[in-house]
């Protein structure tokens, strides 16, 4: 027996029995036997073209092609791959063992080097190489293998369903999604993780549904429900909650890089962007489904009489930055404009980098320079309009808020009234009327000031009270939305710029759709925007549907079936899942592209239920999770840290929609900023949600930022997730962040008074949706008494040296801050802003 790898840890030794005419090679694995079969005697030899080419062309040639070379290796040819590639010679003709190519495809815990990320070859294709090098590495003089078709551009077909699966104990195959998802575990040789705790599952499905976290009664009660429908119905009961459509709207203005403000030096404010947010949650609420919900983005404007909605909608691609500085050349940032509309429609809903193509023809996919321009062409005849929006809260906010103002306005112009002249004429009375009423904030008094005994005495101080009370009028409804409207006249052509040089006229083009796609179909001559929105989703496009339910994925994974969100390119990462991805896309166009309907079928899935625990399968030696085998465990996005500390102190307004809101900021934010004014948000909105923070694209919201919210400069696909000490100094010491701990420890003792361990099960029940366990009570009832002694003495000490202090407050303080500092440790917790 002897070890014929060189990885040791791949295959622990094998043997050869020798029979008459031909040898069988036993090969001992990690937790299998694989037998392979070599004829030695009498045996068909290894033909390249038939039998390697097409391994390699499939497995490889997609990232090491002449083009790509990636690692520096090509295997495109028999020059190329002898070359090898960075690290050297990747065959040795005669010497299979000693070949890195043969090493880096033999699997390890399921995985092997080579291809990377993907399923490993199979034990036959692994042998069939192997083969191959033994007999000298013969490849035909002139041969060279054509790259395969870029598998995201591979027409969309069905796959079935895998039907040998059979279903465990610990992963049963509730739905088609754990066949495929079984049947890849099988392949890589791994065992799923458990499913996870019910208290796990709950916290789960709230906070990727609604991004809130559930009611302790909420989590105690789905526990004790044993009934075997309660899990459907709590999906089915998020689905319909209004906060879905803010934690998926949220997603969804990140693509739209949906911002508060202009950009740049200038970074006016957009006082109305709000209505296309609110736009953007109410559509998603009501399940529109994808195909129109991107249509009416795309084109609304150009529907047969559209609506004021579908005209609000096509706010998406008025979110691009604007310069308004004065002196710029207009036509320059005019066009930076539609290049981000490409490049942003390129990404959103085709997962192609199309502004590669913005200079020159794309240096890794099959994208020219001349198709960049068509796809220019389809947004250079649009032009940014305004039009009028009046929501009915609006007009109610404005009429309570009058109802208030009018009479104390009513008794000013009593007063006013003691100071006119005698005998004014009629028309004296109407100017007076007319500059009181009007909308100005400020009466004209140069026009009317005759009109009254101005020497009187109280005539300033009644003057003075007026112009107040005229300043904190309500102002009437007035919003005034922006969208997008086709151009009617000077239409405009469109020229492939040179070198990227907008000044730099080539070729005249007209709107049409890059070559390595199915054709446009349009309904007039010149196409349009709306015939661009509905090639999106025409059924023989196959990168929508990919793109698009990747999108979903991995909201629900923390990681897409492809890694690589915004590029579906060749340099962007394969599925891990192909199979499992193109059924998934087919059966989001097959559900009416009714994103709901698809989120309910994956979170129903046992998949999506797995424990997401590291240790969760301890033998397990694949750790880097890319066949999902476990649940994904991540931090919470920003405005999601905010929210929970918000909800779990009872100060959130959880109002829907609507303006953005000012929370406190620090003074010395505002002063890094040009004309930065931040008046804080009055009563309960400084508490609503964070997605409605107003965000100023030149000074963004600190904490925000520091949670890696993204800057909305550019369409963001995938957040980042950092990790450093700034965020937990921000967790420590931000005031908003005390405040709600001091909250909810003012609730805990009111409600266990003389109970700091049933206090402290209520701290946990609410910030993590569990009790403690009797280790980390333990811990906190140790720190409780030890806060509890300290505060005592700072209290005596201050009995001692302050007089006249109320007793009862002096005896409550060290209850409450020690309670605040026990509710400072939870929330201060990694689970606390972590979803499991």
């Amino acid at each position: 027996m002897r070890n014929s790898f060189k990885n040791p840890q791949r295959v622990i030794g094998c043997f050869a029995l020798v029979v008459p005419g031909r040898s069988l090679l036993f090969t001992f694995a990690p937790g299998c036997l694989l037998v392979c079969c070599r004829l030695l005697c009498g045996s068909e030899p290894v033909d390249f073209q038939r039998d390697v080419g097409p391994i390699l062309q499939q497995r490889c040639l997609s990232c090491h092609n002449d083009r790509d070379h990636r690692g520096g290796l090509s295997l495109q040819s028999a020059e190329m791959a002898g070359r090898g590639g960075e690290s050297g010679a990747v065959i040795e003709p005669g010497d299979a063992e000693s070949s890195y190519l043969l090493d880096a495809v033999i699997p390890s815990g399921g995985m092997a080097e080579m291809p990377k990320g993907e399923a490993p070859l199979g034990i036959a294709e692994v042998e069939t190489i192997r083969r191959w090098i033994a007999s000298g590495a013969v490849w035909p003089t002139g041969l060279e293998l054509e790259p395969p078709v870029l598998w995201s551009l591979r027409p969309l077909i069905r796959p079935d369903v895998p039907a040998d699966i059979a279903g465990t104990a610990e992963f049963p195959l509730r739905n088609s999604i754990d066949s495929f998802a079984a049947a890849r575990y099988r392949d890589a040789e791994l065992q799923s993780a458990p499913q996870a705790d019910r208290s796990t599952l709950i916290r789960r499905l709230y906070l990727d549904i609604t991004g809130l976290p559930p009611s302790p009664v909420a989590v105690e009660a789905f526990v004790a429900n044993d009934h075997p429908t309660a899990y459907e119905h709590l999906v089915d009961k998020l689905l319909e909650s209004p906060h879905y459509g803010e934690r998926w709207g949220r997603y969804w203005l990140d693509l739209a890089r949906y911002a508060d403000s202009e950009g740049y030096l200038g970074d006016n404010l957009r006082p109305h962007a709000w209505v296309y947010r609110e736009w953007v949650i109410d559509a998603i609420n009501r399940d529109l489904p994808f195909d129109q919900f991107s249509l009416e983005q795309l084109a609304g404007d150009l529907l047969e009489k559209p609506t004021l909605e579908q005209r609000i909608a096509t706010g998406f691609h008025r979110n691009t930055l604007r310069n308004t500085e004065a002196g710029v050349d207009l036509e320059l940032y005019r066009t930076k404009e539609i290049i981000d509309r490409v490049n942003t429609t390129g990404m959103v809903w085709l997962g192609l980098t199309l502004g590669c193509a913005e200079c020159h023809d794309h240096k890794n996919d099959p994208i020219s320079q001349t198709e960049f321009y068509r796809l220019f062409a389809f947004f250079n005849n649009a032009d940014e309009v305004g039009i009028s929006v009046n929501r009915p809260w609006e007009t109610a906010e404005y009429e309570q808020g009058m109802l208030f103002w009018q009479p104390a306005w009513d008794d000013i112009l009593s007063q006013l009234g003691n100071y006119e002249q005698q005998e004014l004429s009629d028309d004296q009375r109407s100017a007076i009327a007319k500059a009181l009423a009007g909308d100005s904030k400020l009466v004209d008094w140069k026009s009317i000031v005759d009109l009254y005994q101005t020497k009187k005495p109280g005539w300033d101080d009644v003057k003075k009270k007026l112009d107040a009370c005229l300043t904190s009028k309500p102002a009437a409804p007035a919003t005034k939305s922006r969208a997008f409207a086709k151009r009617i006249n000077d239409r405009r052509d469109t020229f492939v710029h040179i070198r990227g040089i907008y000044s730099r006229h080539g070729e005249k083009v007209q709107p049409d759709t890059p070559a390595m796609l199915p054709d446009l179909i349009h309904r007039a001559e010149q196409p349009d925007r709306l015939d661009l929105a509905r090639w999106l989703f025409h059924k023989d496009n196959p990168l929508t549907g990919r793109v698009s339910v990747n999108q979903i994925w991995q909201r629900l994974f923390g990681q897409g079936l492809v890694s690589t969100p915004n590029d579906f390119g060749n340099k962007g990462a394969r599925p891990t899942h192909p199979q499992l991805l193109d059924w998934l896309a087919t059966e989001y166009r097959r559900l009416g592209w009714s994103r709901k309907a698809m989120i309910r079928l994956i979170v129903k899935s046992s998949m999506y239920r797995l424990a997401s625990a590291k240790n969760s399968v301890p033998t397990q030696q694949n750790v880097n999770n890319l066949l999902l085998w476990r649940q994904n465990s991540y931090r919470v996005d920003a405005e999601i840290v905010r929210d929970l500390h918000l909800s779990a102190s009872g100060l959130l307004d959880r109002t829907i929609g609507r303006r953005g809101v000012r929370p406190p900021l620090p003074d010395f934010v505002a002063e890094v900023g040009r004309s930065v004014k931040w008046p804080v948000s009055k009563g309960s909105e400084r508490y609503r949600r964070g997605m409605y923070i107003l965000f100023k694209r030149t000074v963004p919201f600190p904490m925000l930022m520091t949670f890696d919210a993204p800057d909305s400069a550019i369409s963001c696909s995938q957040r980042e997730r950092s990790n450093t000490p700034l965020q937990a100094l921000t967790l420590l010491n931000d005031p908003e962040f005390y405040e709600c701990a001091r909250i909810l420890a003012s609730s805990m003792i009111e409600q266990h008074p003389n109970d700091p361990s049933a206090a402290i099960d209520g701290i946990y029940l609410t910030c993590l949706g569990r009790r403690p366990v009797d280790q980390e009570r333990s811990f906190l009832m140790s720190a409780w008494r030890d806060l509890m002694r300290i505060n005592k003495i700072e209290s005596l000490t201050a009995k001692s040296t302050v007089e006249n202090v109320d007793e009862e407050i002096l005896s409550e303080q060290p209850r409450l801050a020690s309670m605040i500092a026990v509710t400072r440790i939870v929330m201060n917790l990694d689970e606390f802003i972590t979803r499991d």
